[in-house]
Order: structure tokens, then C-alpha cells, then sequence
């Protein structure tokens, strides 16, 4: 019985999102007028308000920095936790679940806590107001997770491989390269995606941290059309249309990646 209302609980969860998705692209193509209307009719598919929302709100160079900075920073991540999460999960010291246990607390750590001393430390750096200080922004918020995720990922791994690998000769650091890291390929593409989820999304860090339009992310670009649209009159059609241009990528990028982060996340779970 428990098990039925859980499962149900669940689909239910799952109709929902669908629902709100599909009322969300339905309405990005109708017209302003046609939305109160008649908000239960087929829509028009007025194409035009993808252009106009890609026009009113400059999506192009945001789209652009929110793609370079997303791609880098989500690659940085992992590329940087890997060799931690190896060293950490597969090591036999007291030391390393100390280590894991302190990534895992940072996870918990809001950014809003830290945000003054980081903006306090980036701007005597002079990396406010700058992309490459976002980056590194980026990378430093994602470490706990993507280590703490790799970690478990890692442990996972069958150790007959390793102990295989230094009969044969084989340095700890080519055991990682050649035999661990392939191995752990779906545990890095579920890093990447959650992390480039995560950080197509943001809007607090760059709100903060970048103050002119030509260095402002997709989010960033959306708030201030939002903004703009609450002024001078909101055209809901185009608002919307906006709105899906900031969502439809990562929902893209999760549907043909959803396999592997699944496979990823419950591998991660063995230890």
C-alpha cells in the first residue's frame, strides 16, 4: 500500500511538471490577447514572439556568455574533481572520509551566506563586473557537490582492477588515467549536465557580480525583460517565449542525457 501511494505520489509529481511544461510552450506561441480570451483554445502559434522576446531582451549576447561560461565552468568542475573524488574514494585513510565529510558540508553552505566576502575578496582582485570572475565563481560553488558526487562514484569501482593494474607496473596516476577514468564516464557526463543544469540557471551570482549588459547571462537578460515588460506593459505570448528559451536548452540537454545521470546517480549510491 505504501509502496502504490509512493509510486502514485510520484506520477502525480511527474503529471504536474508535464502539465505546467506543456501549458508554458502553448502559451509562449499564443497572442496577448488571445491568452485571456480564450486560454483554453488551440493556440495560434504566433512564431513570431520567439523573435521578438530574442530581439526586446538582447538574448543574443547572453545566450552567448551564459553558453561560454556554462560549457567552460561546468568542464572546469570536473576536470578539477575528479582526481579528488578518485584520491578520496578510492583511498583507505581515516583522513579521506574526514576530507569527503567536509565537501559534503559544503554542499549545505548557501551562497547568499558567503556572498559578502566574496564580493569583497573578488572586487580586490578587480574581478567584479568581470566573465572570468564569474567562471571562477562558477567553479568554486560546484566543487563540494561534484566532488562529494565522484566520490561515491569511484568507490564503486571494482578495486580487483586497481590491484590488477599495480601487478602489472602501473603508477596510481596512469591507473586513474587509463582504466578509472573511463570507467567512471557516466559518473563525469552526470557531473557535467547537473552541473551545466545548475548553472544555466543561475541568477544570483551573476546579479550580484556583473553589472553591465554586455556581460550579462541568459537569467539576467530574462529579469531585466521581465522588468521591462512590467513597465511598458506585459505581452504575455512574448514573455513566455522568453521564458522557454532559457528552459528548453537544459530540457534538451537532460532528455538525451537523462540515461546516463540516472545511471550515474545510482551507481554513485553503491558504497
Amino acid at each position: 500500500m505504501i509502496r502504490f501511494s509512493s509510486r502514485s505520489a510520484i506520477w502525480l509529481m511527474v503529471a504536474v511538471n508535464l502539465a505546467v511544461l506543456a501549458w508554458m510552450l502553448i502559451t509562449s506561441v499564443r497572442e496577448h490577447r488571445e491568452i485571456f480570451a480564450t486560454p483554453f483554445d488551440w493556440p495560434g502559434f504566433a512564431w513570431g514572439n520567439y523573435a521578438e522576446a530574442w530581439q526586446s531582451a538582447d538574448f543574443g549576447v547572453a545566450a552567448a556568455n551564459s553558453l561560454i561560461l556554462v560549457a567552460t565552468a561546468a568542464v572546469a568542475v570536473v576536470i578539477v574533481a575528479a582526481p579528488a573524488g578518485y584520491a578520496l574514494g578510492r583511498s583507505v585513510e581515516r583522513a579521506a572520509a574526514s576530507l569527503t565529510l567536509y565537501f559534503a558540508l559544503g554542499i549545505g553552505v548557501p551562497v547568499q551566506v558567503i556572498v559578502i566576502p566574496l564580493f569583497v575578496l573578488m572586487e580586490r582582485l578587480s574581478l567584479v563586473n568581470n566573465l572570468f570572475g564569474l567562471f571562477l565563481l562558477y567553479v568554486a560553488v560546484s566543487l563540494p557537490f561534484t566532488v562529494f558526487l565522484l566520490t561515491g562514484y569511484f568507490a564503486s569501482l571494482p578495486g580487483e582492477l586497481e590491484e590488477a593494474a599495480a601487478i602489472d607496473g602501473a603508477s596510481r596516476l596512469r591507473t586513474f588515467w587509463t582504466i578509472m577514468l573511463p570507467l567512471a564516464r557516466s559518473g563525469l557526463i552526470t557531473a557535467f549536465t547537473l552541473n551545466a543544469i545548475g548553472l544555466w540557471n543561475e541568477a544570483f551570482l551573476a546579479l550580484v557580480f556583473v553589472q553591465s549588459t554586455d556581460k550579462q547571462t541568459l537569467p539576467l537578460a530574462l529579469l531585466g525583460f521581465l522588468a521591462k515588460q512590467q513597465y511598458s506593459g506585459a505581452d504575455y505570448g512574448v514573455l513566455f517565449a522568453g521564458v522557454a528559451i532559457l528552459v528548453l536548452p537544459m530540457l534538451l540537454l537532460y532528455v538525451w542525457l537523462g540515461r546516463r545521470i540516472i545511471e550515474g546517480m545510482t551507481l554513485g549510491a553503491g558504497k
